[in-house]
């Protein structure tokens, strides 16, 4: 079960996911928006403290040489958190309907071009949505949340064995993940 309002807790790190795996720009390491997302509390503290000290070593064009060859070369660190397990498969379209769908329904207009699969957009989507209030979200969640955790468990793998700073971004997106699912209790 989702607990909607330990998400909505956490509104300002999933913009701070969103931004750290889109390419990357000058104003993405400015450490207002680091600190402003995160406090040491956070379930993602200590991942995204340790993505942030290694990305200072670069520079910001190494940095975005290093996100190419990562996320654009990589089969196995595609984006598209439903690739992983479907790849060009009927159900993968049939997914990315639906997720395009629950976008629509709290308010997202999809950019031109792009699927709703792609984890920074679902991390947007996270930031930018309300969804409180809505009796239809927990249900109409369950499904974004099993796309992320499916999709960046494959994404993490890839990265930790390409020892990449970005498996510690993506350690970090799974734990606040991990933070906003309650279990259910078993029913009798």
């Amino acid at each position: 079960m989702i607990d909607l309002d330990q998400l909505h807790k956490y509104k300002q790190s999933f913009g701070y996911f969103s931004l750290q795996l889109m390419y990357p720009e000058k104003l993405d390491f400015h450490p207002a928006f680091l600190e402003e997302a995160f406090d040491a509390a956070h379930p993602a503290y200590e991942h995204v403290q340790t993505y942030w000290t290694l990305m200072q070593n670069y520079s910001l064009e190494e940095i975005q040489e290093q996100y190419a060859a990562t996320f654009d070369f990589q089969k196995h660190c595609a984006l598209y958190m439903t690739y992983f397990k479907f790849e060009d498969a009927k159900e993968r379209g049939q997914i990315l309907a639906k997720t395009k769908l629950l976008y629509e329904m709290f308010g997202l207009e999809m950019p031109e071009g792009e699927l709703p699969d792609y984890l920074p957009l679902m991390c947007e989507f996270l930031y930018a949505a309300e969804w409180r209030g809505n009796p239809d979200a927990p249900e109409n969640f369950r499904m974004l949340m099993a796309i992320f955790e499916d999709g960046t468990y494959h994404l993490l793998k890839a990265l930790e064995r390409n020892e990449s700073p970005y498996a510690h971004l993506v350690k970090g997106l799974r734990e606040t993940i991990k933070a906003c699912v309650r279990q259910e209790a078993p029913r009798s």
